[in-house]
């Protein structure tokens, strides 16, 4: 309950009023049943009904008025603070650490911030509303029983006890079976979102039955903890419901006879049953909100989960402002550092790397070579401060690391993945990510750069293509990807085997971009394909997370064995000129 108040207490003011509004139609039901009694007093006494029947039009207009604003005010409340909790929800996850992120697999996240916090709608602001009406309500009615018969109001509260203590039993069931559901269901998304993404693979390997197979085992389970939830509900039910009706019916029998004793009185009686068939509503009411808030506090506590994810700053330290000024820095000051650094991909886990030193002048091209597995992307990762060291330390223009803020040091760097991922949107949208004030005519000089502007004037809709259909290839969305870079005009361009889908002339062409870029600031590449970077100013070769080499192309290949196999069985000459 504590999780669930802290998403509505920022709209408490709204809850306190939708409070009053639903209490004030509670005590408009409540009049109801006696206004009857005075109608049927009047015609037992021959009496004016003309003031009983305009109290009950009364009681209809302004219940009805009443009903309809509660109702609209929290349907509203609902929404907003379903709205809250996925734009935090949104906001946390892009903010925290890309290790905290990449353990879990995004469609379970994208569960929580989508399927979870539906269940909030009602659980954060209807149910404890509903709940505290129902209660003073049910009182309300009893007491107004009591008034009218004691003896009557006995039966019914027996009744009344029984399935209570019934509901108190079943309650925790459903909560739990909810849980596992929702659960479950979060793996489903996690399972399938990866096959989606991985579609062509699935379906080139016949393997489209044992995958639904898999990602259906998930959806089953749901399902079955949401039938027993289902069932623990629908039996609560039927006991609230049967409850009230024994109690109506030992009502008729026992009232029936206080009234041929002449203990109670016939408008009385009827005044009673009234009550009594208006006692569901409170029952009701419970039942449903009890259950409400179950299903809402399991979806709570999944979504509060993702407060436990490690933050790289503030969650609310969205707005990004201009890049920092940046003091003056000696021209021989290399623009990145690492110093015997050592890092690993979590607690107790083998270090990735180890013990590296690296330097990266301000100008020109660095390589990264090596074997699968030889740490060139987490490499990368430390320089980008995706995965912090567990040992020694980076520098960014001569200072520590932990002198700068994450945006400071990505304002100063360019990355592009090996995967080239592409973020929802058209191609406008993906080359101004990270410079949104940029121009047409700047937009198209980097296309020009990658030789994409003339395939991206032929699309109907030129940059405004979505890029979430098949509209460009694979190694057009790595060109993008670079164009994005280079548009950057960073001071460190970051290559992660950028050329891996590209044909040979426009490789040559990237190629021909990278060394431009190298004369103006530093770019530093990663590749297995060694004809991208036999080139380079230094190229530097890993092995088992640590560095073993570094030189020029034809000094390497005179003085270190993995860099000969590695030419070798890339079947490249030892020549560069040759190259």
């Amino acid at each position: 309950m504590r999780i669930l108040w802290s998403f509505a207490r920022p709209h408490r003011r709204a809850l306190v009023l939708a409070l009053v509004l639903a209490l004030v139609g509670s005590g408009m039901g409540l009049a109801t049943p006696m206004v009857t009694k005075g109608v049927l007093d009047a015609l037992g006494g021959s009496g004016s009904l003309r003031g009983p029947i305009l109290a009950l039009l009364v009681l209809l207009v302004l219940g009805s008025a009443v009903m309809y604003w509660q109702w609209t005010l929290l349907g509203a409340l609902g929404e907003r603070v379903v709205l809250g909790a996925r734009e935090s929800m949104v906001r946390r996850l892009l903010r925290a650490t890309v290790p905290a992120v990449t353990r879990r697999p995004p469609g379970e996240l994208v569960t929580r911030v989508t399927s979870d916090t539906v269940l909030l709608h009602q659980a954060a602001t209807g149910a404890p509303v509903g709940l505290i009406n129902a209660v003073v309500m049910l009182f309300g009615t009893l007491t107004l029983m009591g008034v009218l018969d004691l003896v009557l109001l006995g039966t019914v509260a027996a009744a009344v006890a029984v399935v209570g203590v019934l509901f108190a039993v079943l309650m925790p069931g459903i909560a739990t079976a909810q849980q596992r559901a929702q659960d479950h269901l979060g793996r489903l998304g996690g399972n399938l979102e990866g096959a989606l993404r991985a579609i062509r693979t699935v379906k080139a390997g016949r393997a489209e039955d044992r995958t639904a197979e898999r990602i259906v085992a998930d959806a089953r389970i749901s399902a079955e903890h949401g039938v027993r939830a289902v069932r623990r509900e629908a039996l609560a039910w039927t006991i609230a419901v049967a409850g009230i009706q024994f109690a109506i019916i030992l009502v008729l029998g026992v009232g029936a006879w206080r009234v041929s004793e002449g203990a109670l009185e016939v408008s009385s009686l009827i005044a009673f049953l009234l009550y009594a068939f208006g006692l569901m509503d409170p029952v009701s009411e419970l039942s449903q909100n009890i259950t409400a808030l179950q299903s809402g506090i399991a979806a709570a506590e999944r979504i509060r989960e993702t407060d436990a994810l490690e933050s790289e700053g503030p969650a609310g330290a969205h707005v990004r402002g201009p890049a920092p000024t940046r003091a003056a820095v000696a021209e021989d000051t290399p623009v990145l550092e690492l110093r015997d650094v050592s890092a690993a991909y979590g607690p107790g886990a083998d270090p990735a790397v180890r013990g590296v030193s690296l330097v990266i002048p301000r100008h020109g091209h660095t390589a990264i070579v090596g074997p699968s597995g030889a740490g060139k992307t987490t490499l990368f990762s430390l320089v980008l401060r995706f995965l912090e060291p567990t040992g020694g330390e980076l520098l960014l223009d001569g200072r520590p690391y932990r002198d700068h803020s994450h945006d400071e040091i990505r304002s100063r760097l360019a990355y592009v993945e090996q995967d080239t991922p592409v973020v929802p949107g058209t191609i406008r949208d993906n080359l101004l990510l990270a410079r949104p004030g940029a121009t047409d005519e700047e937009l198209r000089r980097v296309l020009r750069e990658v030789r994409l502007a003339e395939r991206v004037d032929a699309l109907d809709e030129g940059l405004d293509t979505p890029l979430s259909g098949a509209a460009v290839s694979g190694g057009e969305r790595q060109r993008i990807a670079l164009a994005r870079a280079l548009l950057r005009t960073p001071d460190v361009l970051l290559l992660d085997e950028a050329t891996a889908q590209l044909d040979g002339l426009t490789e040559a062409a990237v190629q021909t971009c990278v060394r431009a870029r190298a004369a103006a600031g530093a770019v530093v590449t990663i590749a297995h394909r060694l004809s991208t970077v036999i080139d380079a100013d230094t190229i530097v070769v890993m092995e088992a997370g640590r560095v073993r080499a570094r030189g020029g192309h034809a000094e390497l290949l005179a003085t270190d064995a993995l860099y000969r196999e590695l030419v070798e069985a890339l079947r490249i000459t030892a020549d560069p000129q040759a190259a």
